[in-house]
């Protein structure tokens, strides 16, 4: 059975979050994950539930953290809370992916180690690639 993967992610990010499920491609296809992301969502179909029970059923949630995450309301206070809250209770892990430089540490997400190594986030490696490799490899172990 794969391990559902939810990523949760600024719209500000969608080139970012791109690439990192090109990075999870491999898993996917040999059938060790399933990520969801929230796009596509069909016409006419209720968001916020799709979202919530996609949530819900997660083994894994990476949270792509970047300044337009953190200030997103909707993020914060909505997808963020539920993965801590799940997370405290050990029904799931969560994983901060640092994308871009953000004061993460004074936020709920101080709590958390975060990924890539070493607290760096992945566009200020020279090799963005071997950033996303990083958190490839570790996000599973």
């Amino acid at each position: 059975m794969s391990i559902r993967v939810f990523l949760s992610y600024a719209s500000a990010d969608e080139l970012l979050k791109q690439q990192l499920a090109t990075h999870l491609a491999a898993l996917e296809r040999e059938g060790a994950i399933a990520t969801w992301e929230e796009n596509p969502i069909n016409a006419g179909s209720d968001r916020l539930t799709i979202i919530n029970q996609q949530l819900a059923e997660a083994d894994i949630i990476l949270l792509l953290i970047s300044a337009d995450y953190i200030a997103s309301d909707y993020h914060y206070n909505g997808e963020l809370q539920q993965a801590i809250q799940r997370h405290a209770t050990g029904q799931v892990r969560v994983i901060p992916i640092l994308l871009r430089p953000v004061d993460w540490q004074n936020t709920i997400l101080g709590q958390l180690q975060p990924l890539p190594k070493n607290a760096k986030p992945i566009t200020s490696w020279h090799h963005k690639d071997e950033a996303f490799l990083d958190v490839v490899i570790i996000m599973l172990t």
